[in-house]
């Protein structure tokens, strides 16, 4: 099946998980910062719009300070910012809250949109299901995205069962998940990446017991 238009999403790959009080820590950030890097390239080698995203908070905020060192890009993904095709600043965790992607991503005739970036258990799970009403479909790239080990009063869980976790969960509703070889030649090809389904999903974890 032939896919509809698709937008690459390079959502929050600031140093702020790298060098700041966020870092990723699974899949290895900088793997992950290389596969993003992997999939810009392709977008741009095949004509397809590259929207970078950028967390933004208040000067005196302890993380994504407006204009902080940890608020900017990766150098990676830094270097494309003159040829990006649009480049949005946003304050919450979806990509579409706050912000002028929405209509833009219409304006383009986009009806797929690729997610890479960070943090899965947050922006980027956040973002796939905002996109669910609006009529998007979406993937995420599970090589190009990253999760950080989480505790608080509910519990503990490592960053590597948060990531295989809301990926497992993405892809069982929200989204195709992939890894970015996979989607590379997707993209090439025009095919459009499956996903599965929630019924399908439960239906194979009850005979995965």
């Amino acid at each position: 099946m032939t896919a509809p238009r698709r937008a690459l999403i390079v959502i929050d790959a600031q140093q702020e998980y790298f060098d700041g009080l966020l870092p990723i820590q699974y899949p290895v950030r900088d793997d992950s910062i290389a596969s993003i890097q992997t999939a810009i390239n392709t977008a741009q080698q095949t004509g397809t719009p590259v929207v970078l995203v950028q967390h933004e908070l208040p000067a005196e905020a302890p993380v994504f300070a407006s204009g902080s060192a940890t608020w900017q890009n990766h150098p990676e993904v830094a270097a494309h910012e003159n040829v990006a095709a649009k480049r949005i600043s946003k304050q919450f965790s979806s990509i579409f809250a706050g912000t002028d992607l929405e209509a833009w991503l219409h304006e383009q005739g986009i009806g797929t949109i690729t997610l890479v970036g960070y943090m899965t258990n947050n922006c980027v799970i956040a973002s796939a299901a905002a996109a669910e009403p609006l009529g998007f479909a979406v993937e995420v790239l599970s090589d190009a995205t990253g999760a950080i080990d989480l505790a608080n009063d509910a519990g503990t869980a490592p960053a590597r069962l948060v990531h295989e976790t809301l990926m497992a969960l993405l892809h069982s509703n929200w989204a195709a998940v992939t890894d970015t070889a996979t989607w590379t030649e997707a993209l090439r090809t025009s095919v459009a990446l499956p996903k599965s389904d929630l019924i399908t999903s439960a239906a194979q974890g009850r005979s995965s017991r």
